[in-house]
C-alpha cells in the first residue's frame, strides 16, 4: 500500500471515529443542561428556624468582583418563588425589624474564561503519510502550518444562601451560612425559569422545613 492510499485509509478511519464520538450535551435542551448543586451545614436544625427575610435584590459578581446589584424581572420572579416555597415549608417571612431567624441572599455570578489553542501539532499524526512527490518536487517536504487560536467561555450561575441570624450571638457574633444552592446553565437568568430553579434546589433539600 503506497503512502497516498495509506493516508486516505487513515483519514477515513479518523473521520468515521470522529463521527461516532458521542457528545454528552448533544441533543439536550437548555432546561436539560441545567445543573443544580446544594450544600448544608450538617449541624443545623432547620426545624428550629421559624422566620426569614429575603434580600430585595441580587448581588452581581463578575469575575470575582462585585459589579453592583440587580432588581429586575428575573430577580423579582426569583424572590416571589422563594417566598412561596419557604412558606409552603412552614416558614414565615418578616422584615428586618422583627429579627428573623434566617436571611436569604442572592448572588448572580458571571465568569468569563479566555484561553489559547495550539494547532501546531494538529497534523503530526499524518505528516509521515504525505507523498514527497505530491507537490511535484522531491526536494521539498510538507510541514503543517503553525497557528494559534483563542476561545472565550462565559459561565452564568446563581447562588442562593441561607444565613443563620438566630444563633449569631451564640456563635461569637458571627453570621454563618447553613445552606447554599447553586444553579448554572443557559436559563439561569431567565425570569420564566426562576420558579423551576427554586423547585429543583429545594427538591434536593427536603430537610428545609420549619417542623419535623
Amino acid at each position: 500500500m503506497n503512502n497516498k492510499i495509506r493516508f486516505a485509509v487513515t483519514a477515513a478511519t479518523f473521520l468515521v471515529l470522529a463521527g461516532c464520538h458521542k457528545d454528552p450535551l448533544n441533543h439536550l435542551s437548555d432546561s436539560e443542561s441545567m445543573v443544580y448543586i446544594t450544600n448544608r451545614d450538617s449541624t443545623a436544625n432547620f426545624a428550629s428556624y421559624k422566620t426569614y427575610r429575603i434580600a430585595d435584590s441580587a448581588d452581581v459578581v463578575e469575575n470575582g468582583q462585585l459589579a453592583g446589584r440587580a432588581r429586575g424581572a428575573f430577580e423579582m420572579a426569583l424572590i416571589n418563588a422563594l417566598d412561596s416555597a419557604l412558606q409552603q415549608r412552614g416558614y414565615t417571612r418578616v422584615d428586618s425589624a422583627a429579627q428573623p431567624d434566617l436571611a436569604v441572599t442572592l448572588t448572580e455570578l458571571t465568569d468569563i474564561n479566555t484561553g489559547f489553542i495550539d494547532y501546531t501539532n494538529y497534523w503530526d499524526a499524518y505528516n509521515g503519510y504525505w507523498d514527497p512527490y505530491y507537490w511535484g518536487d522531491p526536494g521539498y517536504g510538507y510541514y503543517s502550518p503553525y497557528a494559534f487560536g483563542t476561545y472565550s467561555v462565559q459561565t452564568n450561575s446563581l447562588e442562593t444562601d441561607m444565613l443563620d441570624l438566630k444563633n449569631a450571638a451564640a456563635n461569637g457574633d458571627r453570621i454563618t451560612s447553613v445552606w447554599s444552592g447553586l444553579s448554572t446553565g443557559a436559563l439561569v437568568f431567565d425570569p420564566g425559569y426562576a420558579a423551576t430553579q427554586v423547585q429543583q434546589l429545594l427538591a434536593q433539600s427536603p430537610y428545609i422545613k420549619s417542623t419535623l
